[in-house]
């Protein structure tokens, strides 16, 4: 029977509805993790420093890499054991614990809600941050070209809920693959537009430090975790290629993608700091002067990419949400029940993105809390679970473990702490 379980492949056992190429997964992926994140990068080397957030950038960019290999190859080894061909992000969870050492075993149930659970509150708070800074970039230019019209940001993430409702419609992540490509061009188009502004003059490294307060460093960690982490997405990406083999190794889809976001982030995140300095906002776009034309198409290139992103993160939230619904609605009422809870579930993240609008300060929430867990924490959990009774020599899978779960506790309290106290603050700005 043991023999049996080895020589299952879940590859050749599975069978995907509409497979998605490479290309197409590794578009996915990129997308998944480069949108607002990215263009917070300046920021964050603001909080971080220049040297530091080099550093850091390129450590937490191996970091998240490895954590999502580790769960991949988790997955394909608990696929091979329980003789399916694909398992989910919960799924895997619950199989590495009921796979694992005696002790844990009963827990597998509860590993599965409460990875289900941080995968559901990682992303709505990230459809969150997407419509704020949608929402931000329009009102930008209305502001500056129709003063007349004085709306808040809220008025404008109620505006763009219809479009949002009807492009969340798509079901199947190859048609959504479309949407990452023209997001991910838009998203280019927008990062030549900052470097243009970013060299129109002759940078200096006057004021800028290398190492910056290390008071604000959790609210770096917090920002790039968030550019850097799309592995709610990873599972669906994986379980949907025509060529799942194709995900890891090097080269490979994973090394691929994660080689783009480091390389974007890094350099967008360095010039950007030494450029506009410690005054930048949220997104560097922001910063941008609202009445240069390149400047005016930077605002609407970013806006469009987030807008195309949108329905790729509001997939995960769907997602979590059909497997405990469908088994519930009858065959001739689930294409109507498809459409209206898709729209019911755009409503309520566009109506927390309404009462929250603080970007800045959700995009830290979002990174140091939920994608840590979700991205460090549950991985490093996972995998030595999976692996207790071959940890290596010396337990060095476990010990390396142990070190990435640190890194995420310690990621998710100080960025926690860091940001709460820099929303009482501007609370209390607003109340003066």
């Amino acid at each position: 029977m043991e023999k049996d379980k080895q020589e299952y492949n879940p590859y050749e056992n599975r069978t995907v509805e509409k497979p998605s190429s490479d290309i197409r997964a590794t578009a996915n992926i990129i997308k998944a993790s480069l949108g607002s994140g990215l263009l917070a990068g300046p920021l964050a080397f603001s909080n971080s420093g220049w040297g530091v957030g080099l550093i850091g950038t390129f450590a937490i960019g191996i970091i998240c890499g490895h954590c999502v290999h580790i769960l991949v190859k988790t997955s394909y080894g608990c696929c091979k054991l329980e003789r399916k061909p694909l398992l989910g992000y919960a799924e895997t969870c619950k199989s590495a614990f009921a796979n694992g050492p005696k002790f844990i075993r009963p827990y597998a149930s509860v590993a599965s809600i409460f990875a289900e659970l941080a995968m559901l509150c990682t992303y709505v708070g990230v459809c969150c941050i997407y419509t704020v800074l949608i929402s931000d970039s329009i009102k930008q230019l209305i502001d500056r070209y129709v003063p007349s019209l004085n709306l808040s940001v809220e008025y404008y993430c109620l505006i763009i809920l219809i479009p949002l409702c009807l492009l969340c419609q798509v079901r199947y992540l190859k048609w959504l693959a479309i949407f990452s490509i023209l997001a991910n061009l838009f998203l280019f188009l927008t990062y030549l537009i900052c470097f243009y502004y970013i060299f129109r003059s002759p940078l200096s490294f006057e004021g800028k430090t290398a190492a910056g307060d290390p008071s604000r460093f959790p609210a770096f960690l917090s920002t790039v975790i968030f550019a850097m982490e799309g592995i709610g997405v990873v599972m669906p990406v994986e379980n949907a290629m025509k060529k799942p083999q194709h995900f890891l190794g090097c080269p490979s889809v994973l090394v691929v993608a994660m080689t783009a976001i480091v390389f974007f982030y890094s350099t967008l995140g360095f010039f950007g700091y030494l450029r506009y300095g410690d005054v930048l906002r949220g997104s560097i776009t922001l910063n941008l002067p609202i009445e240069d034309w390149p400047a005016i198409c930077a605002k609407i290139f970013i806006a469009m990419s987030i807008f195309f992103t949108y329905p790729l993160q509001f997939y995960v939230v769907y997602d979590i949400f059909k497997k405990y619904t469908d088994v519930y609605i009858k065959d001739d009422y689930k294409k109507i029940t498809d459409i209206a809870s898709r729209t019911l579930g755009v409503c309520f993240c566009v109506g927390i993105g309404i009462a929250l609008p603080l970007l800045e300060q959700i995009i830290n929430i979002v990174g140091s809390c939920f994608y840590s867990i979700l991205g460090l924490i549950i991985p490093g959990i996972v995998e030595t679970a999976f692996r207790w009774g071959d940890l290596g020599t010396l337990k060095w899978v476990m010990w390396k473990n142990i070190l990435i779960i640190l890194f995420g506790l310690t990621a998710l309290v100080s960025g926690c702490t860091v940001t709460i106290m820099d929303i009482i603050q501007i609370l209390r700005k607003k109340n003066e």
